[in-house]
């Protein structure tokens, strides 16, 4: 069978795994007591670097010409996405142990919103990151089925340069560091809007009586 047919196949396997998987299991899914639990920015970007590095080394095996070696660049990548799922699950159980009040524990909106909102609603580094890994994986994911017919099976897969790994850890840096502070942004959001609740209810009863 064609590689490149082996490559669609793949990608459209695993995809199809992982979205079976979250169905079944809420694998995409923050830990939550909500009824519609919201997907999780960290286990989507965890998700997507997974198939796509998965599907790019089992097609090359495809072509019965060995095992291919892995660039460190590639290593280093899976770490950042996986250093950035452990510590937002960190926060999440961090926070958990101190309130209930999570942003985790409201509905899902839908996937879109989900992974780039915070308390505040839609946030710039949450877009930024999305921006990021969305461009070099479909970079990543082109330059392999361009490269398939290559005989150096180690030469396929792209080496990622150092500015651009660095450039990724900056991003998801920056996610996983705001994100300890946004169940405190929201605990206070929801702590403002009950004292402006407390105030329209006291010039209500406050007119009542005036009125009276």
């Amino acid at each position: 069978m064609n590689t490149h047919l082996y490559f669609w196949l793949l990608l459209v396997g695993f995809s199809l795994l992982v979205g079976y998987f979250d169905l079944k299991f809420g694998m995409l899914r923050d830990t939550s007591s909500a009824a519609r639990k919201p997907y999780s920015f960290a286990r989507v970007q965890l998700a997507w670097w997974s198939v796509i590095v998965l599907t790019s080394f089992i097609c090359i095996m495809t072509k019965g010409e060995g095992i291919p070696t892995l660039d460190a660049s590639t290593l280093i990548l899976l770490g950042i996405t996986s250093a950035t799922t452990v510590t937002a699950r960190l926060v999440d159980v961090s926070d958990r142990s101190r309130t209930n009040q999570l942003i985790q524990n409201q509905n899902s909106d839908n996937f879109i919103l989900d992974i780039l909102s915070d308390a505040g609603g839609v946030s710039i580094h949450r877009f930024q990151m999305a921006a990021f890994n969305v461009s070099f994986g479909v970079w990543f994911l082109i330059y392999v089925y361009s490269n398939l017919s290559i005989s150096t099976i180690d030469l396929i897969i792209p080496i990622i340069s150092g500015n651009n790994l660095i450039l990724l850890g900056l991003s998801s840096s920056t996610y996983a560091a705001l994100k300890t502070n946004e169940n405190k942004t929201l605990g206070q959001q929801q702590q403002n809007d009950q004292q402006s609740k407390n105030v329209r209810d006291e010039a209500i009863d406050s007119e009542r009586k005036a009125e009276g």
